[in-house]
């Protein structure tokens, strides 16, 4: 299955959680977390884009771990999250749910991949930035990033 949406990413996050549990946001953030641009809670996935704006996302939930050209990306990330209602749902900081797509219950591996970061502005409000989540049904594992971007200009 794949997915394309417009989200807008209001302080710079979106979510990603199993719409049974609907888990508090209400997260404490380190310098780890917004080095990452991945945070993990209890049926949470927080997404964190580098732009405050509406960013493109591409999701793809597949049967299997991905085989992919990683140089194709700036950042990458892997994350697990539990999904036991079977029902994932997107869902905006400051708006609201995007969208609730039906998946088998259990767990699941979401590798994050983020693109375009070096288009971005100095002011980060414009660039041609963009997303792309895949799911796959896998065993819970701790939060890995895979290919890390340090902006320059930080």
């Amino acid at each position: 299955m794949q997915k394309r949406y417009e989200i807008f990413a209001d302080y710079h996050q979106f979510y990603l959680w199993d719409h049974g549990e609907m888990p508090d946001t209400a997260l404490d953030y380190s310098e780890d977390d917004l080095r990452r641009r991945v945070k993990t809670a209890p049926f949470l996935v927080v997404i964190q884009p580098e732009r405050n704006m509406s960013v493109p996302v591409e999701l793809d939930i597949v049967d299997a771990p991905p085989d992919e050209a990683l140089d194709l990306w700036d950042h990458v990330v892997e994350a697990s999250l539990d999904l036991p209602s079977g029902r994932l749902e997107i869902h905006e900081c400051t708006g609201g749910s995007i969208d609730i797509l039906s998946v088998a219950p259990g767990t699941y591996r979401v590798r994050a991949c983020f693109g375009g970061l070096t288009t971005l502005t100095d002011d980060r409000l414009d660039g041609e930035d963009h997303y792309r989540l895949i799911l796959w049904p896998a065993p819970s594992a701790p939060l890995a990033v895979i290919k890390h971007y340090a902006d320059p200009r930080l």
